[in-house]
């Protein structure tokens, strides 16, 4: 078998989606991950779907890099740095956990005294003041040793004008570095920007053993199942690239799970006719929002995964909170009743779960309310669910602080966590100038469409889109996505009396090496595109503008890209300032090779399906008890309509058809939600 396998790795999930490109078949499975062995997961998963001899290539969205950043669990980091600046993880922007006061702390992932200094000095325009000293910078590196660092950064100042002494610096630090997590901040990020330069190297050094190990338990383990294709990551670009390129730079996968499940949600919205969609992928511990526009994802300079670790990286925009399945409700000491972000992940999971939690989360309130089948629990890997225990944990965490029936404390849990999510789409839809009614939500992960109806109403989206697998959607995403390199450096240019021809050998320079990794890759592509951008602002101003350029560097003159910038900066301010000088911070290119294009009528509906109810339960709506059928959701044929209140039911999720809400299937296989 050809086939290609998608495999994400969430934090109570691990979802698989198998597609064979010559029989257009496909499987899925979803099974649970084991945190701190998410190898686990990943290779039980694997079983289910086959014999790994016969797969062509496995494409794999990962959250272990996501996870150590978020739980401080990478490796004991050191870094060698200029005399002086040792301090810069500190200082960051002078900003402050917490806006209201001036408490808080920040501890940086490299304690002070693993933080060393060597003397070295390269000025602003590149020129070497003082040559860095090789036996210095090894006396450094076995200090470090000494005190138990199992990686090193090396980011000195200003490298990215000239990474002279940088290079001879890693070349000493190598010679005697009993491993290969060795970063420097040229190579990661040769960009100007002191703390943003500085964060994402340390950052990806600090990730280096904890990821390189993962994967090469991962690889081991699919060589003994003779596994001889492609093992591919993706990265939080949206794009892919081999497991020795996520080795060398593991903070290009910070963000490497939810990425996939955006390129699968792109990709289904626009076959289906909606160009324009809020994605909610709703996991065990996490809910995350992405906006996509015109059929094309958001993309980000760089983010912050928590506060103070800030990787320079171009990222699909994607705005978290800690609205899971799994997320803990609690009243709290005001008596306010929160939802999360504390979660219960897969270990022990929901209190229905009974695998010893006590404390009552979202899962558990959608089973009280009969929202979730407590005989048939998604995943396959618990006979059934303990509605008694998740009632009982309801009513003593939060109905009886508040003073309501088991019932009416499950609704508030919803009514809490819709709000949450409503406000986190608000948040890139709303505040950053677009109308929700222009948008359609795509729900997915195993609970995001359980809560369409009310984010519905809350946001006021059009609609609603809800992929043929919701829960393996991420999965999917993996099977979908691009090989992509892109790479990043200042230039520090003016535009007035600009050397065109000298950008123009940078630019198709650049676009050569990116080019060449992509190819690399080893898989099937169709084409190769390469995207210019340029980084640009007026003199004075802090922030730039992100300049598409709209041909090739053989066509590049001073004319056509001022008239680009006055293009980029027109759309994002509505108006320019003639006069001032135009300053070319930096360039970008991107290599983006497109894999054969995924036909989508591979997953339609069957052509004649069962349209009857499989089942009625009681399920509770606004305060009132419902007689509610329940249908099979992938027996439904293309075109049937399915009347709310109703429960769609799918070995993946489980979908709610609220009152005043119809279903109806699409011709590939979706739902489309829309008002009755």
């Amino acid at each position: 078998m050809a086939a290609i396998i998608g495999v994400d790795v969430g934090g109570t999930f691990t979802d698989l989606f198998l597609f064979d490109p010559a029989t257009r078949e496909f499987r899925v499975a979803k099974v649970p991950s084991n945190r701190g062995d998410e190898a686990a997961g990943f290779l039980n998963g694997l079983q289910q779907l086959g014999d790994a001899a016969g797969f062509s290539a496995i494409v794999h969205g990962t959250t272990v890099g996501t996870n150590a950043l978020l739980e401080r669990k990478g490796c004991k980091l050191g870094i060698i740095t200029t005399a002086g600046f040792r301090d810069v993880l500190e200082m960051r922007r002078r900003d402050r956990p917490r806006a209201w006061g001036l408490w808080g702390n920040f501890t940086p992932i490299a304690e002070r005294a693993l933080r060393r200094e060597v003397a070295e000095r390269v000025l602003s325009d590149g020129t070497i003041r003082e040559a860095v000293n090789p036996a210095a910078v090894q006396d450094a590196a076995r200090a470090l040793l000494a005190e138990g660092a199992e990686a090193v950064a090396i980011i000195f100042i200003n490298a990215y004008a000239n990474p002279a002494n940088e290079r001879v610096a890693g070349a000493a630090v190598r010679a005697l570095w009993p491993n290969a997590h060795v970063s420097l901040s040229s190579e990661i990020l040769p960009e100007i920007r002191e703390f943003e330069r500085a964060s994402t190297t340390a950052l990806n050094a600090y990730l280096q053993p904890k990821v390189a190990d993962y994967l090469q338990r991962l690889e081991a383990a699919l060589a003994e199942r003779r596994f001889a294709g492609q093992f591919h990551i993706v990265q939080s670009n949206g794009g892919i690239m081999s497991t020795a390129r996520a080795r060398a730079t593991p903070v290009r996968t910070a963000l490497s799970g939810p990425a996939a499940g955006v390129i699968a949600a792109a990709a289904i919205a626009q076959a289906a006719g909606f160009p324009n969609v809020i994605t909610g992928d709703l996991g065990g511990t996490s809910f995350d929002v992405s906006l996509v526009v015109d059929g094309a994802m958001a993309l980000a300079a760089q983010t912050t995964i928590d506060f103070g670790l800030v990787i320079r990286s171009p990222m699909i925009e994607i705005s978290t909170i800690g609205a899971g399945g799994g997320s803990i409700a609690q009243v709290d000491a005001g008596g306010m009743l929160q939802v999360g972000p504390q979660s219960a992940g897969s270990r022990p999971g929901p209190v229905c779960y009974g695998q010893g939690n006590t404390r009552p989360t979202l899962t558990d309130a959608n089973l009280v309310l009969g929202r979730i089948n407590a005989e048939r629990p998604i995943g396959g890997a618990l006979a059934r669910l303990d509605v008694a225990a998740a009632e009982a944990a309801i009513l003593e965490h939060v109905g009886q602080p508040l003073g309501l029936d088991a019932a009416s404390a499950a609704e508030a849990i919803i009514r809490v966590a819709n709000a949450r999510m409503a406000g986190a789409i608000r948040l890139i839809s709303i505040e950053r100038g677009h109308d929700p009614a222009r948008f359609a939500l795509l729900p997915f992960g195993g609970g995001g469409a359980l809560h369409v109806g009310a984010l519905l109403r809350d946001v006021g989206l059009a609609a609603a889109l809800v992929p043929r697998f919701p829960g393996i959607t991420s999965a999917l995403g993996c099977v979908l996505a691009d090989v992509r390199h892109d790479a990043t450096r200042t230039l520090n240019l003016n535009l007035d009396g600009l050397d065109a021809p000298a950008l123009a050998a940078h630019l198709a320079a650049e676009a050569r090496a990116t080019r060449a990794v992509v190819e690399e890759a080893g898989l099937p592509l169709t084409r190769v595109d390469v995207i210019f951008e340029l980084d640009m602002h007026y003199v004075g101003q802090t922030h730039t503008v992100a300049v598409p350029l709209p041909f090739t560097p053989e066509a590049l003159t001073e004319e056509a890209v001022r008239a680009a910038f006055a293009a980029a900066y027109g759309r994002a301010f509505s108006r320019l300032l003639p006069g001032i000088p135009v300053r070319i911070l930096g360039s970008r290119v991107a290599a983006i090779g497109r894999r054969p294009e995924f036909d989508m009528t591979a997953l339609a509906p069957p052509a004649g399906g069962r349209t009857t109810p499989v089942a009625h339960r009681r399920v509770r709506f606004d305060g009132a008890w419902h007689e509610t059928p329940v249908y099979a959701r992938l027996d439904l044929p293309a075109g049937h309509v399915v009347p709310g209140p109703a429960i769609l039911e799918q070995p993946d999720t489980t979908i709610l058809v609220e009152p005043g809400l119809a279903a109806r299937t699409d011709a590939l296989g979706n739902l489309v939600l829309e008002r009755a």
